[in-house]
């Protein structure tokens, strides 16, 4: 029960977060390349527009899924994710059909983000009725492991198809940034296929049967999560006293880390993904931790404690990762440095593109490559004005490894906040408006705070580009609200309920 709830879960995960993971180069294939800023928020635009559908898709599937029941509703929105994510591997890219590319993409996001908003709680609630009252947090962490996973898989499978192509690396990833980036996408159908399979074999929940044997089963179930004053308060307090904090904390430690690695710190793509993914390996485990502890001390402080670590500390972690990429700070070895320079005709002119590759070598291992590329003119004295430089990092065995260990913080966080949260909501709401009740805040918390969370810190940066920490202050004065409300009105035995 819990392995089939979670494999189904995971692979929605997978199919949501391949997008993500793939920022940057989505930027290059579906919107234009004058702009390389403007295409990748662009991008991320797009990434958090699936996340601000969320809490539509909650409302939709879980009305669906207090009405029908959780198992043949959260095989729907299975269907959807797969089938949305299957279609974005085949859209043609920008220079191909032009706006009509990323227009195709953001309505499958969109359906993605809708997909996600019902499997989420459906998955959560079956797992939690099926569960013994003193290991709910147990059993439903298992649940909550998954989202994370689904990120370890994405990341697994992109570094994979990068280097798996051609048995040249460059031209591997040549190959990759050109048309590979699709095979992660097109293969989560055979991933959905297998789930399907798995999901038509479960039972429905046995507390949704005994409402649907009783008659007793809601007839509004919007109405009556959102319409009585009393559900409605518990509504309000599990999104600002404990989703919207989780959220943020979730988004900062696992994608905007990595996007803040990659295009603030310039570490280059393979490592920027393989710090991720061994900081998500090592910590991964301490969701069922948390998860199983919460049943013994409750879930407030756990997940509390979690958002003010957050608080008091980001600013440092995300420091320290600044300073071990900057190279500046280290000693060059001169004596090794690299100069390549290529003239390539311009197509259909008489101009020539000069490509200048500076390699440095510093003593601790880290490598900095800089691409500098500019156009030569045939009229005589005439060159680019600006030119178009790109830097990329390799950074040393040990720096790389403390980089690992600052990231592993941060999903410990995660950890704390994200594995007791399952258990905490679906205690709050009775079983016949529990999927809709749940999944609402839920995904706002998450869908739209969380999920804005890479984009509006990424802007931050570019609009105050002195400081390369400002993206940080969204996350963290959302958390500290959280945080407060949360100390103040969410009574640690709240989650006392025993599910009928």
């Amino acid at each position: 029960m819990i392995g089939a709830s979670s494999l189904g879960t995971l692979i929605e995960w997978y199919d949501f977060y391949i997008f993500g993971s793939l920022a940057t180069v989505l930027a290059n294939q579906f919107f234009p390349k004058t702009n390389p800023t403007a295409a990748l928020l662009s991008t991320l635009a797009t990434f958090a527009a699936g996340f601000i559908v969320r809490p539509f898709g909650a409302l939709v599937f879980g009305r669906l899924g207090d009405l029908i029941g959780r198992k043949h509703t959260f095989l729907l929105t299975l269907i959807i994710m797969g089938g949305s994510t299957f279609a974005i591997g085949l859209v043609p890219s920008y220079e191909t059909i032009g706006f009509a590319a990323p227009i195709i993409v953001l309505v499958l996001r969109l359906l993605q983000g809708l997909a996600l908003g019902g499997e989420y709680g459906g998955a959560a609630t079956y797992v939690a009725e099926h569960s013994p009252d003193n290991k709910r947090g147990f059993y439903t962490s298992w649940i909550q492991t998954t989202a994370t996973l689904g990120l370890f898989v994405s990341l697994g499978v992109i570094l994979l198809t990068r280097h798996g192509l051609d048995a040249d690396q460059a031209k591997s990833i040549a190959k990759f940034n050109d048309w590979g980036w699709r095979i992660p996408f097109l293969v989560s159908v055979v991933l959905v296929i297998v789930s399907i399979y798995i999901r038509l074999k479960m039972k429905e929940s046995p507390l949704f049967e005994k409402l649907k044997t009783e008659g007793t089963t809601s007839v509004n179930p919007l109405k009556e999560s959102f319409g009585h004053r009393s559900n409605l308060k518990m509504v309000l307090l599990a999104l600002f006293g404990a989703t919207m904090g989780q959220g943020v904390v979730w988004y900062t430690g696992q994608f905007y880390a990595q996007s803040f690695i990659e295009n603030v710190c310039k570490v280059d793509f393979d490592q920027s993904r393989t710090i991720l993914i061994w900081a998500i390996l090592f910590a991964t485990p301490f969701f069922v931790f948390f998860g199983s502890w919460s049943d013994k001390v409750g879930r407030k402080w756990i997940m509390l404690t979690g958002m003010l670590l957050a608080v008091v500390t980001y600013q440092y972690l995300f420091k320290q990762l600044l300073d071990l990429s900057n190279h500046k700070t280290k000693q060059e070895l001169v004596d090794l440095k690299q100069i390549k320079t290529n003239f390539t005709p311009v197509a259909n002119t008489s101009d020539t593109l000069r490509t200048v590759t500076n390699k440095y070598f510093y003593a601790d291992g880290m490598i900095v490559s800089e691409v500098k590329k500019d156009t030569l003119y045939s009229e005589p004295g005439r060159v680019t004005i600006k030119p178009d430089i790109k830097i990329s990092k390799t950074v040393g065995t040990a720096d790389y490894w403390k980089m690992v260990f600052f990231v592993y913080i941060m999903i410990l966080y995660v950890t704390m906040v994200y594995g007791p949260i399952a258990a905490f909501l679906v205690e709050l709401f009775p079983t016949k408006i529990r999927y809709t009740s749940m999944s609402l805040p839920y995904h706002i918390g998450n869908g739209v705070f969380g999920g804005l969370t890479p984009f509006i810190a990424t802007l931050l940066t570019t609009i105050y580009t002195n400081d390369k920490l400002v993206g940080l202050m969204y996350p963290i004065i959302i958390a500290a609200v959280c945080l407060v409300i949360g100390t103040l009105y969410i009574n640690n035995k709240i989650h006392a309920e025993i599910l009928e």
